[in-house]
């Protein structure tokens, strides 16, 4: 008993009392939403709550959990996804929108185009990797890929060539997606300290972004293109990887993708002033098009002009930074004992009660970008019309996903409130010294299907640290592996490709896409998993302590 109101213990093996029965059930919920959303290609917002309906029924009926507690852990999992989590990602987009309506994204494009060489190697270099990483650190949610791939294709590329090099290279800044997103979600569903998250991403995925672009060359032109332009992938991996690294320890998981691709892609541009390929003859521009004569018209433009195209990036960069130094988000933070949930769970597993807690902070990181839009529209003199419609083009956007990730999110924490996440932790721990291999394959089936990191972290990030705990490893190691994974299988999620083709001939052809880069992904999954058994085992220096 506890305030004078009954305690729900939870349940184990609610069915049949066996381990293997109640996996088999309390996955229904989460394979309904993969399928409708990877199989049947339903809307996102019906799949995640078509989930949620089922959960709910599983919860109570199954799980035995009160009715009135199953829906007080879906409303705190939806309040969660509105602040701080759509807060974050409405104003990133906002930011987003707003360099698009002023014409400052048009200037930032077209001073890539100026500095790019005219070999293809570096230019996939600056738009696929590093100006897709930006992408993704700001905005995330399938915007890099249908941008970068348009850009490439405007400089000649052909479009499935575009599309690869586009949906390969991003993974490593998926993670750290629209600032910080999803390990913030990771750390709420997994109660975890999201510094010791973002610190252990930070010590996988860096490793990934320095070989990718070593990969991708690779990929394009086999040995050959490798041999003539290794130096400008290692300025571009190093510089990216060495950076990510640096913020994801030091500073949070808000900053690691655009801090990381500002810097290399200066470093890149950099290099390139004062070194090039001596094969470039062999990996010239394709022919000219469209794109190489506004580029063309472009070099006669005011450098002024096309550094305005910065604005937008380096204030949002400033402003967060600033923001994480001075621990501005802390100021005013009040934590919520959620109203009839806090403590009214047993954990059986633990042996404790389960704290319902939710902290509201007014100056979250999400508002941070918000001042950020605003000194970006007082910068870039926007007028109000076209500060106001930028976020009107926001609503539009966001309407949907908004209702996306609070369904998922309710599911996550019934999950975690009624019992079944710890039983499907406690039933996947049975693959026993083989689980850090596995770890990122449960995280890369969940992303495959969904799409999203978020989504992955939020439906399986609990099972990981269950499982790990039961294991005994390290519970921060497993539950970012999950984030980690996750990102390999971006580059073959039907909704990430079908992003990605969208604005080309590809338009329908996702499979010939995923084709390509099937076996991408599969391999630097694999390369993750023999990473992780290090880190578990023989490497644990480098996994940050509890």
């Amino acid at each position: 008993m506890d305030g004078g109101k009954p305690v729900f213990h939870q349940l184990l093996t609610p069915i049949g009392h066996s381990t293997g029965l109640s996996f088999l059930v309390g996955i229904i919920p989460i394979v309904i939403v993969l399928v409708l959303l990877g199989v049947v290609r339903a809307p996102a917002w019906i799949a995640a709550l078509s989930g949620l309906v089922v959960g709910l029924i599983e919860a109570v009926a199954g799980w035995h959990m009160p009715a009135h507690l199953a829906f007080d852990s879906v409303a705190e999992g939806m309040v969660f996804a509105l602040w701080p989590i759509m807060w974050i990602v409405w104003n990133a987009m906002w930011l987003y929108n707003l360099s698009q309506r002023t014409g400052a994204f048009a200037q930032f494009r077209d001073w890539m185009y100026r500095y790019a060489t005219e070999d293809r190697r570096i230019q996939m270099l600056i738009i696929a990797f590093s100006f897709g990483a930006l992408m993704e650190g700001i905005s995330g949610f399938g915007t890099p890929v249908a941008i970068a791939s348009a850009l490439l294709v405007g400089l000649g590329f052909p479009v499935l060539d575009a599309v690869t090099y586009a949906l390969i290279f991003d993974t490593a800044p998926v993670a750290f997606g629209a600032l910080g997103v999803p390990i913030v979600t990771l750390g709420s569903v997994t109660n975890l300290n999201v510094s010791a998250l973002s610190s252990m991403v930070g010590r996988q995925l860096p490793i990934f972004a320095f070989i990718l672009p070593f990969y991708v060359i690779g990929i394009m032109g086999g040995w050959k293109a490798l041999r003539g332009a290794w130096p400008v992938a290692l300025v571009g991996g190093l510089s990216y990887a060495l950076t990510q690294f640096a913020v994801a320890n030091f500073i949070g998981p808000a900053l690691p993708d655009g801090l990381a691709a500002l810097v290399s892609l200066i470093c890149i541009v950099l290099f390139t002033r004062v070194w090039r390929p001596k094969d470039t003859d062999q990996f010239r521009s394709f022919a000219h098009t469209g794109a190489h004569r506004e580029m063309a018209a472009t070099s006669e433009a005011p450098v002024g002009g096309l550094w305005r195209g910065w604005v937008p990036w380096l204030t949002v960069t400033g402003v967060v930074i600033v923001w994480t130094f001075l621990k501005i988000a802390d100021i005013g933070a009040t934590k919520v004992h959620w109203p009839g949930l806090d403590k009214q769970v047993f954990l059986t597993l633990y042996n404790k009660p389960y704290e319902a807690e939710w902290t509201f902070q007014p100056l979250a990181t999400g508002t941070a970008i918000l001042v950020a839009v605003i000194l970006t529209a007082i910068f870039l003199r926007a007028g109000w019309k076209t500060f106001w419609l930028a976020a009107a083009d926001t609503w539009k956007q966001l309407t949907f996903p908004i209702l996306t990730v609070m369904f998922i999110l309710g599911l996550a924490y019934l999950y975690n409130y009624s019992g079944m996440a710890y039983t499907l932790g406690v039933a996947v721990a049975a693959l026993g010294s083989w689980f850090p291999f596995f770890s990122g394959f449960l995280g890369w089936i969940a992303c495959f299907l969904s799409g999203s990191d978020t989504s992955s972290n939020a439906l399986f990030g609990n099972l990981q640290v269950v499982a790990a705990n039961r294991l005994h490893l390290n519970p921060i190691l497993m539950a970012a592996t999950n984030s980690s994974g996750a990102v390999m299988s971006k580059m073959i999620s039907p909704q990430n490709v079908t992003t990605g083709v969208s604005t080309g001939e590809l338009r329908g052809k996702e499979g010939l896409v995923i084709r390509r880069t099937f076996w991408h992904s599969i391999v630097l999954t694999v390369i993750l998993g023999v990473l992780v058994v290090l880190q578990a085992h023989a490497w644990s220096g480098m996994v940050p302590k509890l």
